[in-house]
This record gives structure tokens, sequence and C-alpha cells, in this order.
């Protein structure tokens, strides 16, 4: 793997969403549920509902990466999940933010097969490692890649071990100024 990274901005966050979605209608598919895998393609399947009129959004969290390049052995489905009946017959777009290892991917479209008339996969990166090839991805690489969303520490940290790994890289924390009215 490359040292240098990849910086998606969250203007080309939008740029990349509008280029999926465009991608998603060429192909004629036209889904019913965008099935968003929590934490990272939230925003991505958000995104998608709007450009390509899918009102229908359901969120499966799949944990997998615990940490900076850590993992658990495989990655496991975390309650809730949607039932098998709120799927049945539905052509189902699968959202995520990349497919590293695709082992996530894997999973939830698994979860989805028998169940599902159709399922396509959809990722803003995939990586050439990748188990799974998803159905449309926006940018391959083989950085290592910077989301918007976790590039910075949380603002609550309470065990302060991301604001002193961000200490530790240079980074400090930016901190914008907010007027709060309160009702007397």
């Amino acid at each position: 793997m490359s040292n240098e990274r990849e910086i998606l901005t969250y203007d080309l966050f939008g740029t990349a969403t509008r280029d999926l979605a465009q991608q998603v209608a060429d192909s004629g598919f036209r889904p019913d549920m965008i099935l968003s895998i929590a934490r990272g393609g939230l925003g991505l399947g958000m995104g998608l509902g709007y450009a390509l009129a899918v009102k229908n959004l359901s969120v499966l969290n799949v944990e997998f990466y615990t940490g900076v390049d850590e993992r658990l052995e495989v990655p496991i489905m975390l309650p809730p999940t949607p039932a098998a009946i709120d799927l049945s017959g539905l052509r189902v777009l699968i959202a995520d933010d990349v497919a590293d290892t695709g082992r996530t991917l894997e999973l939830v479209h698994q979860f989805c097969e028998g169940h599902v008339a159709e399922a396509r996969t959809v990722v803003i990166y995939e990586k050439p490692q990748s188990v799974i090839k998803p159905d449309y991805a926006w940018r391959r690489t083989d950085r290592w890649i910077d989301f918007p969303w976790s590039v910075l520490p949380p603002v609550v940290d309470p065990d302060g071990l991301a604001h002193e790994a961000a200490r530790l890289r240079g980074w400090s924390r930016s901190r914008s100024s907010c007027v709060t009215a309160h009702a007397s």
C-alpha cells in the first residue's frame, strides 16, 4: 500500500455521490430500497436516496474495524437488523464508504441473498484486495483514505485517547463559535 493518502473532502463527497447515482441510473437498476452500512455508508445512502428518488432507506450496523488498521477477525452484524420480510422481493442497493477487504459488503450481500429480488453494491472507494467487486465504485485506490467525517478525533472522547493521538500527529481541534439563545 502506498504511503500517500486519498483525501475525500465534503465537496468531493457530494461529487462522488452524484456520480455514483448517475452510474446506478445509467445501468437501468432502479432500487426499491437503499440499505446503508453504518457508519461509513450512512451519508452515501442518504445522498443516493435523494439523487435516485428512493425514500425507503434502511441501516445495517456492522462492526469490523475497531481502530485505525485494527479489525475483528470477521465482521459481525449488530442488532437491530432488518427483518427478512421487510426485504422480501425488493431491489436493494447496499451502500458503504469503502470496499477495503470487502468482507463487510460480502456479509451484508449474503444477508440479503434469498430474500430480495436483486441486491447490488455501491461504494465510494474500492481497494484492489477487496474479496467482492462492488457493482458501482467512484474510485479505485490502494491508498489509505481520509474521509471528512473521520479524519478529526471525536468531539466527545471520554477516555481522551483520540485527542491524544491527534495531538501526537500535530492536529489541533477546530473550534467554532456558537451563539446560544436562552428563553427567559
